[in-house]
């Protein structure tokens, strides 16, 4: 009766937004209930999750816009590819000296690469990800967002960077958009715009990264199952681009979408409390700490790497 009381108060606590309610405090929540109390809707939560998982990263798509997105790609396009392909490759390198298992640290580099636990929540069904897998991978890159939130811009001022740059750098080494956009606000107007719209650039690549990574798994079946059938395609990620779209061309309900990206956020709030309230001590010792290793020195490779690059001239809005 204990357990049905406080994960009812905790799960009400992550869906009605609040100063008080964000998407890393609710998983840290969902974890301390699954370390300490017994699950008392274990099958439902994760069945629940799941569905919530995905259809949460199709109402985030109506926060987007491709006109914006699109400009910002423009310049940044190229560099926005190799970054993401230098971090999924460090990332891989990581992960087997680490001995991390191949999901968990395949989702912690996409994470990284990409834009944080959406992408994680648009890649972790196509790679059949267990909760544990999701709840390890998404809270690596919770905990480090919110490190690069309040670490980031104190370190702009003292390197001494400009608007656009800190904004470039912020987009290219913070996993999650909220937190980049947070970031940019604290920075300054200029560095708010750069780091949004770069950011939208990259958010774009949860597409095809998902699609890509649905066939690859596809292909790893045995021989006679690796057909189209045997893929469990991610639709839902086709339903995201197409919320962009919409919200992008029919401009006159605006507000509509606000609401629906707003329910996006709040869904993702409650989705990483129930994957955080499926953890237990067992689940844990199953996965280990590595990710989280894992994790760490890849955003160090990739926030020293980008960072220098920026100081350089080497990368820059044009």
């Amino acid at each position: 009766m204990r357990s049905r009381v406080v994960f009812i108060s905790l799960l009400l606590f992550a869906a009605i937004p609040s100063p008080w309610s964000s998407p890393p405090l609710a998983l840290v929540l969902g974890v301390a209930f699954g370390l300490t109390l017994a699950h008392p809707f274990a099958d439902g939560s994760r069945r629940l999750s799941r569905f919530l998982l995905q259809a949460s990263v199709v109402l985030l798509g109506f926060a987007m816009n491709l006109d914006q997105v699109l400009r910002a790609g423009r310049s940044g396009f190229l560099y926005t590819l190799l970054g993401i392909a230098f971090a999924l490759g460090v990332g891989t390198l990581l992960a087997r000296a680490l001995s991390v298992p191949w999901r968990a640290g395949y989702l912690v580099s996409v994470g990284t690469a990409i834009c944080g636990g959406s992408a994680i929540a648009a890649v972790g069904p196509a790679v059949n990800a267990t909760a544990e897998e999701m709840s390890i991978s998404i809270g690596t890159v919770f905990l480090l967002n919110a490190v690069g939130l309040l670490l980031f811009p104190p370190l702009g001022h003292l390197f001494g960077l400009s608007e656009p740059q800190f904004g470039l750098w912020a987009a290219l080494a913070i996993h999650d958009t909220s937190s980049v956009v947070g970031a940019g606000a604290k920075y300054g107007a200029e560095a708010l715009t750069v780091a949004t719209t770069v950011k939208l650039a990259r958010a774009l690549w949860i597409v095809p990264l998902t699609l890509v990574t649905a066939m690859m798994r596809a292909r790893g079946e045995p021989r006679g199952r690796a057909s189209f059938a045997s893929i469990r395609w991610p639709w839902f990620i086709l339903l995201f681009l197409g919320a962009a779209v919409v919200s992008t061309y029919f401009a006159a309900l605006a507000p509509v979408y606000s609401w629906l990206s707003g329910a996006g956020r709040t869904g993702l709030t409650v989705t990483l409390f129930l994957i955080g309230s499926g953890m237990s001590r067992a689940s844990l010792r199953r996965v280990g700490a590595r990710p989280l290793a894992q994790g760490v020195l890849l955003w160090v490779v990739v926030a020293v790497g980008s960072l220098e690059l920026i100081r350089w001239g080497a990368i820059g809005l044009h």
